[in-house]
């Protein structure tokens, strides 16, 4: 999966961005071990330790770039019983569990109101889920929406389907490089509508 958020804030946020990324790779393989792949689960990956989850690489690059990623989750599909609607399943279970996330935070932080430090965290761990949650359903290869998209759209346009996963890597790529060196980032613009609607509907804010 991949995440984008200026560098020098992902120092404080480390602990929050580990998890919401570590819930989201567990949750891909929670759902597919109960639609009938065990894949991820004997690749040791139904579990919240991040060691394996994080990509060595990818983790290095949110450090010092303020983009990366984490493992994807292995799914076999000729496990699943439907492969099509499954998959599109198994990709939805990502953002959703980022945003059953964010309304629990966005929930406590209704309920509690200010409480110094602990609400600020609370409003950053809620951001960054929402966030990962928005990104992640942009319909272009490698994301989640991607192969929700490509489920939707396979029978009807599948010329489409096969250029988006021929050249999507490079368009999602040169999106994040545009918006690092021109200071106008494409990606956010589509997501920010988005991201301020869920943070007033779970937080109020």
């Amino acid at each position: 999966m991949l995440f984008r958020l200026a560098p020098e804030v992902l120092l404080l946020l480390i602990p929050v961005l580990l998890f919401a990324l570590v819930f989201h790779e567990f949750s891909h393989g929670w759902v597919a071990n109960k639609l009938g792949d065990p894949t991820a689960k004997y690749a040791g990956r139904l579990t919240l330790n991040p060691m394996a989850h994080l990509d060595l690489f990818g983790s290095l690059m949110i450090l010092f770039v303020g983009f990366g990623w984490a493992k994807p989750v292995p799914v076999d599909t000729r496990y699943l019983v439907n492969p099509r609607a499954d998959m599109m399943k198994i990709a939805f279970a990502g953002p959703a569990a980022n945003l059953l996330l964010a309304f629990v935070a966005g929930t406590i932080i209704r309920l509690t109101g200010y409480m110094g430090a602990l609400t600020s965290m609370l409003i950053m761990f809620t951001q960054i889920n929402i966030m990962l949650a928005v990104f992640n359903m942009i319909p272009i290869p490698p994301l989640d929406g991607s192969q929700i998209f490509s489920g939707l759209m396979v029978r009807k346009n599948p010329n489409l389907v096969m250029k988006l996963q021929m050249y999507g890597p490079q368009i999602l790529m040169g999106l994040i490089l545009f918006g690092m060196f021109t200071r106008f980032s494409p990606i956010w613009f589509v997501m920010s509508p988005f991201v301020n609607f869920f943070m007033f509907l779970f937080a109020g804010m």
